[in-house]
């Protein structure tokens, strides 16, 4: 059986697309973010019939959970202790969960956003996370602001940044967030395609352009993963070399590897919309891609292109 390499150099992978053991019957739904704990399980967030699905690292199916839970899920952190921060776009809100899936508590009012582009949290957040030096943490707010709050480790509002706009410090749909193990503030500012830096306290340092529609985020011992989304214009959907990958950068910006074809689609290789990432204690990367909403639907008929894979470092 052939192997499908992506990468060159010292960041090879090759990919697995049947890497999950689902119970018969089960399908993934469309996945849109993973999360790998301290133990390497590996928990899959997904807008399909089973919300959480967690898998051992060589794939092996552990147990699912949240169905009911989620009008639309969208991200998932894991804090030091192991809880599970599970955003809910449409729903406005944030779950904090046990491993097992219990409830602990909840970060805004479910299913009650705030008003649209008042700043106010929350209105269709995206993705959380965390200071490592003091577990104070961040929210992205998102599809319905242009903003990021700041919170404390008991979930205490501290201050948010940001508004609409292209200038620097503001943002064109906020839609990851990630911090370095200096307590750095990465945000995927997806339609400006670039990604803002931010120290802790909201104050601009930095961006990085020449991304295309950066939308999956992930840091992990130095290196900076990035998800871009395909074109999807009627004039540029067609073009090569524009998103649909997933580069690795260093802490300064520089591009280190891109992984995928030089246009979209479906064959071993080729990416469509990475939109959650992860990656695990040997460096392999765990992709979820929304290609249903991307792509699939629009197809005639519609269907269900594939949505996660995993890539092993060689």
């Amino acid at each position: 059986m052939d192997m499908t390499i992506l990468g060159s150099d010292e960041y090879r992978y090759e990919e697995l697309s049947e890497w999950a053991q689902l119970p018969s019957g089960w399908d993934l739904g469309e996945v849109v973010d993973i999360a790998v704990d301290r133990q390497d399980r590996v928990y899959v967030f997904s807008r399909g019939d089973n919300p959480m699905m967690v898998f051992a690292q060589d794939g092996q199916f552990i147990q699912s959970w949240g169905k009911g839970q989620f009008t639309r899920p969208h991200g998932v952190t894991i804090d030091k202790d192991g809880i599970l921060y599970c955003v809910d776009d449409d729903g406005h809100w944030i779950g904090r969960f046990g491993s097992d899936g219990e409830l602990l508590s909840s970060i805004g009012r479910r299913n009650q956003g705030a008003v649209a582009q008042s700043g106010e949290p929350f209105n269709r957040p995206t993705k959380v996370a965390f200071d490592p030096k003091t577990g104070d943490f961040y929210i992205a707010d998102g599809y319905g602001n242009a903003r990021v709050h700041k919170f404390s480790p008991e979930g205490r509002h501290l201050f948010s940044w940001g508004d609409y706009g292209t200038d620097p410090g503001l943002f064109n749909l906020p839609h990851s967030v990630c911090t370095d193990r200096e307590g750095r503030v990465y945000v995927a500012d997806r339609e400006n395609h670039r990604l803002q830096l931010f120290d802790a306290q909201g104050n601009y340092l930095n961006q990085w352009n020449n991304l295309h529609r950066p939308c999956g985020l992930h840091i992990s011992d130095d290196l900076v993963y990035i998800g871009q989304l395909l074109p999807q214009y009627p004039f540029n959907e067609d073009y090569p070399n524009i998103g649909a990958c997933i580069t690795i950068h260093d802490l300064s910006g520089r591009r280190l590897a891109r992984l995928g074809a030089s246009r979209s689609g479906e064959a071993p290789g080729h990416f469509i919309a990475p939109h959650g990432l992860a990656v695990d204690s040997r460096g392999d990367i765990y992709v979820g891609e929304v290609s249903w909403t991307a792509y699939g639907q629009s197809l005639s008929p519609p269907r269900k292109p594939r949505s996660f894979r995993k890539l092993v470092k060689k």
